[in-house]
């Protein structure tokens, strides 16, 4: 298959690239700058898609990037950067004479209100709570397709990620050398909801999206199935167990708003108890369901 990726040069899109070219299918991706094997934003607006069989969109700025203060303006580069490329491609799409057989589009779970309590599926509402949760409602919006004979030109598949462990990338390299200094511990009251899931699982169900050809559509959610109950404490435990060392301290809420501002902060301090139930209903099988299989397995060769 003829695969284009939006964001494939991204941690998450340069271990999608591999898989897909694994499986011997053919990658282009779409960047900023042009080279081999890539086309630019740039060329997608004027000259319209290419020919391919699936689109995937990655392309996001980093939301918890520390080096960038939260104003205004970087909010709006964090929503343009997700919502114009998703219309980019899905007016490019519709515009097609030929237009591909699915269209993947990768948000994430912050759609769903922050509770302590409430368990979402991928039939649970939501995208009112705050920032994030709005942001994805109006993202996945913008992926929308027209109609022709009452049903949608291309397939349709809104993927909400959890926190993306892994080994090159994301979050968990940041963590490690706190935590082998024993400096690592959990964040706020460590009671916050932590949804997650391995590269490799997620690309795997990027992968199984593409190659379908009876899939449903619809909205899968990229959590591991034991994100329903683990939390922010629970993570703590398993990577102190992984890298044998202790997790004694803390960060406490107000250092974690005072660093990132009220709203990114929120990303950290509070979260979702999500389950993947259509995507294990859809026949994917998850690699690495718990939080000690997936953190020994990235772990493994890193120590």
């Amino acid at each position: 298959m003829r695969v284009l990726v939006g964001g494939g040069s991204g941690f998450i899109g340069q271990s999608l690239a591999q898989l897909l070219k694994k499986r011997g299918h053919k990658v282009t991706i779409i960047s900023r700058h042009p080279g081999e094997h890539r086309i630019t934003w740039t060329d997608i607006s004027k000259k319209g898609l290419p020919p391919c069989d699936s689109v995937v969109n990655l392309a996001g700025e980093n939301v918890l990037n520390p080096l960038r203060r939260w104003t205004e303006q970087f909010k709006l580069e964090v929503t343009a950067s997700r919502i114009e490329t998703t219309r980019t491609l899905a007016q490019a799409i519709g515009q097609s004479q030929n237009p591909p057989r699915s269209w993947v589009v990768v948000t994430g779970v912050g759609y769903y209100p922050p509770s302590q309590t409430q368990q979402y599926s991928e039939y649970s509402p939501g995208g009112e709570a705050d920032f994030l949760s709005r942001l994805v409602r109006d993202w996945e919006a913008a992926a929308q397709l027209p109609l022709q004979d009452g049903k949608p030109i291309t397939q349709l598949v809104k993927v909400r990620s959890g926190v993306v462990l892994g080994r090159n990338g994301g979050a968990l390299p940041a963590m490690l050398w706190p935590f082998r200094l024993c400096l690592g511990g959990t964040v706020g009251s460590g009671n916050q909801p932590f949804p997650w899931i391995h590269i490799e699982d997620l690309c795997r169900l990027l992968v199984q999206t593409v190659e379908q050809e009876d899939g449903d559509g619809g909205i899968l959610n990229a959590v591991s199935p034991s994100s329903i109950t683990d939390t922010n404490a629970d993570f703590t435990r398993a990577l102190s167990r992984s890298l044998g060392r202790p997790a004694l301290l803390f960060t406490p809420a107000f250092a974690v708003k005072l660093l990132l501002g009220n709203d990114r902060a929120s990303m950290l301090l509070e979260g979702q108890k999500v389950s993947p139930q259509r995507t294990l209903q859809s026949g994917f099988s998850f690699l690495y369901p718990d939080l000690d299989s997936a953190l020994t397995q990235l772990l493994n060769s890193n120590q």
